[in-house]
C-alpha cells in the first residue's frame, strides 16, 4: 500500500516518528512536510534528532493567515497527489496542514485516515477546533487516542469507521525517553535540579494575539516565587515584544528546545503550565501535574483523572493551583499502552483487499466494517 503521510508542525513531527517506523515495515510511505512550521528549531531539528525519514516533498507553505496556509497546502499537495497517486492519505491532529490535506485528498477521491480523530474542545473560536471537526467529517478512517474520542464521534453520527488505537505520542515518549536520559544535558546546562522549577509553554493564538491574556500571563508569572523555565515559541516571542514584557529574574526565558531536551525539562519539572494539547498529554505520560492555560481542553481524560486542571488566565485560579495543586496517586492508562502505531498498521492491513492495496475510494470504503475491539493491556 502506498501511503502519503502529512506532517507540518511540532506535534506531527513527534507523532510521525513511531508511525513511520511501523508503516515502513510493511508499506510504502511518502512523507510530505507542508512547511507550516518553517522555523529551524521547530522543524528540521526534529527530523534530525528523532531520525525521522527525510521528507520526500516539502511544500514550503511558510507563514500566513490560517486561510492562506490551508489554501497553499491544498494547491501544492494536489500536485504531489497527482504525481504519486497514493492508496491513502494519512493526516494527524488539528493543524492547518491537517485540514488542507484532508480537503485536497477528499476532493481528489483518495481515502483519508485521521490520527487523533474525535477530540473536541467545543470552542469554535479555536482554529484547531474547526480543523478537527471538518477533518473528521471528511475522513474515511478515524484513529482515536482516547475512548472519549470514540464516544464523541458516535455522538456526531460517525460510526463504523472509528478505531481506538491509543495515543501515538505515548509511543514516541516510551521510545525516546530512555534516549533523552542518556543524551540530554539541558538540566546541567541550565543549572537545574529535578523538581526545583516549573515549566511553562505558551503558543495558542488565543493567548498570544490581542495581548490582554498574554499581559495577564506575564503578570501571573512575575508573582510566582519559584523558578519558571519558559521555552519561547516564535509567535509568543513576537507578541511579548509587542507589549514590551519584562520578567522578574525567577522567570528564565530560553530558546525553543529540541524534543529530547523537552522530555527532560518536562519530566524533571515539579509542575507544567501550558496551552498545548501535546504538552498536556506529555505531562500526563510523565506523571507531572499540569495546569492548562485555556478555558477548555480537548484532553478531558487528564482532567477527569485529576492530573490536569483547566485554569485559563484568571490570576486567582492560576496562582492558587500553581502553589497548591497535588494530583491523586491513581494514574490510569487512559492513552493506551504505547502500541498505537502498530495498531494503526494492523487496521490498515485489515482494510486491504485480498492482500492488495486500496484500488480506489469506493473499493476501500467497502472494506470498512466494525471498529476493532482493542483493550488496554495492564
Amino acid at each position: 500500500m502506498k501511503i502519503v503521510s502529512i506532517v507540518g508542525a511540532r506535534p506531527e513531527f513527534i507523532q510521525a516518528a513511531p508511525v513511520s517506523r511501523a508503516i515502513r515495515r510493511e508499506h510504502q510511505e511518502i512523507l510530505v512536510h507542508t512547511g507550516q512550521h518553517y522555523d529551524e528549531p521547530l522543524s528540521a531539528a526534529f527530523f534530525q534528532e528523532l531520525t525521522i525519514p527525510s521528507p520526500n516533498y516539502n511544500l514550503a507553505v511558510g507563514p500566513g493567515s490560517h486561510n492562506q496556509q490551508t489554501a497553499r497546502v491544498m494547491v501544492r499537495l494536489e500536485e504531489v497527489l497527482n504525481q504519486e497517486r497514493p492508496d491513502l492519505v494519512l493526516v494527524r491532529g488539528d493543524t492547518n496542514s491537517t485540514l488542507g490535506s484532508a480537503l485536497a485528498a477528499s476532493k481528489m477521491g483518495i481515502p483519508l485516515a485521521h490520527i487523533e480523530a474525535g477530540e473536541r474542545s467545543f470552542d469554535r473560536q479555536m482554529p484547531e477546533e474547526i480543523n478537527r471537526v471538518v477533518t473528521d467529517r471528511l475522513s474515511d478512517i478515524h484513529f482515536c487516542a482516547s475512548h472519549h474520542a470514540l464516544d464523541q464521534l458516535a455522538a456526531e453520527g460517525i460510526v463504523g469507521t472509528c478505531h481506538w488505537v491509543g495515543d501515538v505520542m505515548l509511543d514516541a515518549m516510551l521510545h525516546y525517553r530512555p534516549i533523552a536520559k542518556k543524551q540530554s544535558r539541558i538540566l546541567a546546562r541550565l543549572g537545574l535540579a529535578p523538581s526545583s522549577y516549573s515549566l511553562i509553554t505558551i503558543h495558542r493564538v488565543s493567548n498570544t494575539v490581542g495581548f490582554e491574556r498574554l499581559d495577564r500571563l506575564v503578570d501571573i508569572l512575575n508573582q510566582l516565587d519559584d523558578t519558571v523555565v519558559f521555552p519561547l515559541h516564535p509567535r509568543t516571542r513576537q507578541s511579548l515584544a509587542g507589549i514590551s514584557a519584562r520578567f522578574r529574574d525567577h522567570v528564565r526565558v530560553i530558546e525553543p528546545v529540541p524534543y529530547l531536551d523537552m522530555i527532560m525539562l518536562e519530566e524533571s519539572a515539579r509542575l507544567i503550565a501550558t496551552d498545548s494539547g501535546g504538552v498536556q498529554r506529555e505531562a500526563y505520560f510523565l506523571r507531572v501535574p499540569c495546569l492548562t492555560l485555556r478555558d477548555e481542553t480537548e484532553w478531558v481524560e487528564t482532567v477527569e483523572a485529576g492530573w490536569n486542571r483547566v485554569v485559563g488566565v484568571d490570576p486567582g485560579r492560576v496562582l492558587g493551583a500553581w502553589r497548591g495543586f497535588v494530583p491523586p496517586e491513581d494514574h490510569p492508562p487512559i492513552f493506551g499502552d504505547g502500541r498505537a502505531s502498530q495498531r494503526i498498521v494492523e487496521v490498515l492491513d485489515g482494510l486491504s483487499l485480498s492482500g492488495r492495496p486500496f484500488a480506489g475510494r469506493a473499493e476501500a470504503l467497502a472494506g470498512i466494517n466494525e471498529p476493532m475491539k482493542l483493550g488496554i493491556e495492564q
